[in-house]
């Protein structure tokens, strides 16, 4: 799972990757950047070291194998052939069956080229001669993107649709484990830094308060349809979290029964 920022990931699909750790499969996240300019009141390579900190713990929480930062300035990442190399490199050192990453249409850029630049790998990691290097792939993984809810040029498409409600605690933890961004940057930017607690048990259960007030967003009648095929119409109705993954035209593309089976309950 790639994310732009150390934090991304846990952020858009930290319960699937959850799920996904506990049936016992290898999961790793790959932030492209190094985060060195989240936060409003610190940068630099001390941000830097900080939020790498801070993804060691996330991992810990959460029980995935290893959460990989990328040297690459925070806000100035760009779809350049030697980061391209970077993600073919960590795809294929790692093996991948499956590939998520953001839709290359976003508010922030660094989000829009990271989507870039798995679609700019997604065949080119089972190309020989490309990063020659690293035994390119026998099989080209399936490649998907997080759910996002801009429109243009397409809206996303619900293919998988994963209930969290059952680990929704654990990614909290690993939203608790990001200290910088959840209790300082981003209560910053929505101007909520002054609400944020100073004991931390406080601070936890303020966290929670306002990710079920404006982060955790009501299971869409698109999400409903896909989970009642999964799960079930009763076991759907009651799902109040989700996660969603569209699948991606290039990399390998099973039919949705496979693609479901892949993907934990």
């Amino acid at each position: 799972m790639f994310g732009a920022h150390p934090d991304d990931c846990d952020i858009k699909s930290g319960g699937t990757a959850v799920k996904f750790a506990r049936a016992g499969h290898k999961v790793k996240f790959v932030s492209v950047t190094n985060g060195n300019a989240g936060h409003q009141s610190m940068g630099g390579g001390i941000l830097a070291k900080r939020r790498y900190a801070e993804t060691q713990e996330s991992m810990r929480r959460t029980g995935i194998a290893e959460y990989q930062v990328l040297d690459n300035d925070d806000g100035e990442l760009l779809p350049t052939l030697e980061v391209r190399k970077q993600i073919i490199r960590a795809i294929r050192e790692w093996k991948a069956d499956i590939v998520i990453a953001p839709r290359p249409n976003d508010y922030h850029p660094d989000h829009r080229y990271t989507g870039v630049l798995i679609q700019d790998a997604a065949y080119m990691v089972v190309v020989p001669n490309v990063v020659a290097d690293v035994e390119p792939l026998h099989n080209n993984p399936v490649f998907l993107y997080y759910n996002d809810n801009f429109q243009k040029p397409s809206p996303f498409r619900h293919d998988v649709v994963v209930a969290i409600d059952d680990v929704w605690q654990t990614k909290l933890e690993a939203f608790d484990a990001h200290e910088s961004q959840f209790y300082e940057w981003l209560p910053w930017v929505d101007h909520l830094l002054q609400d944020v607690p100073k004991d931390k048990a406080a601070r936890r259960k303020w966290l929670e308060t306002w990710m079920n007030k404006s982060w955790s967003q009501p299971v869409s009648a698109e999400q409903r349809a896909v989970l009642e095929k999964r799960y079930g119409k009763d076991a759907a109705a009651k799902v109040v979290r989700a996660e969603s993954f569209e699948l991606c035209e290039y990399g390998r593309r099973p039919k949705l029964e496979d693609l479901w089976k892949m993907f934990p309950k």
